[in-house]
């Protein structure tokens, strides 16, 4: 290909970042350790899809809540080099904090102005025991923060959907709802593909069979699944 008069044409980047719930609950019923195994199986598909759109400078991390929340991997880092380190499971659900310290990051700097909108994938089984609302306003106190795309998934039954729905913030795009490690691993696979390819070049997407109104056009979500595989 050509080069461009004044040489190639900068990737603008995208941060990927999940906001992963590791509370006791979290490895009941072998929770956590689907977790890990869903975003590991999920990252070659990342990495295709970030190889496919060039004009995107995909780049992933991770924070985990339960007893505060911390990042688990704090460096964005580029999809092809990403690797996911196991969380594992204890104490509460400090969610609220959790997504402070996201606001934190969202602020320019260390944001740049010519990114594009961040994703972020909340995933939790259980309700908050810290102050939600604080972080939660705290993130939509940021210009990223409310151009983000915003999704969440609900892990088993007594995850707080409501809460979910709040952080999600449009009345069109619901939490997917994991009953099962197999819903679980076609959400991840569906947020961390589909949604990363319009995420990755918004203006190019059609928003026929999607949810409109969004920063960013987003496909159909999957099926949650047939109830009888539902174990959680």
């Amino acid at each position: 290909m050509p080069k461009l008069p004044g040489g190639e044409l900068a990737s603008r980047p995208l941060h990927f970042i999940w906001i992963a719930d590791c509370s006791g609950s979290m490895g009941v019923d072998g929770k956590i350790q689907q977790l890990n195994f869903a975003i590991r199986d999920a990252i070659p598909h990342m990495q295709k899809v970030a190889e496919d759109n060039p004009n995107a400078a995909v780049l992933v991390r991770a924070i985990k809540f339960s007893n505060g929340a911390q990042w688990h991997i704090a460096q964005p880092t580029p999809v092809a080099e990403f690797k996911w380190l196991d969380l594992e499971a204890m104490g509460v659900t400090d969610m609220g904090m959790a997504l402070s310290m996201l606001a934190e990051q969202l602020k320019i700097p260390p944001m740049s102005e010519r990114a594009l909108p961040p994703v972020l994938v909340l995933i939790s089984d259980g309700r908050p025991t810290d102050d939600f609302q604080k972080g939660l306003s705290a993130l939509l106190g940021e210009p990223w923060g409310r151009k983000a795309v915003r999704l969440a998934i609900a892990i088993g039954e007594d995850a707080d959907y409501e809460v979910l729905q709040r952080f999600i913030g449009h009345p069109e795009l619901k939490p997917l709802q994991a009953n099962s490690p197999e819903a679980l691993v076609r959400h991840i696979r569906w947020v961390s593909t589909a949604v990363l390819k319009s995420a990755s070049a918004p203006a190019s997407q059609p928003r026929e069979g999607g949810v409109s109104k969004l920063n960013v056009p987003i496909p159909a979500p999957p099926e949650s699944g047939d109830a009888a595989e539902d174990v959680w």
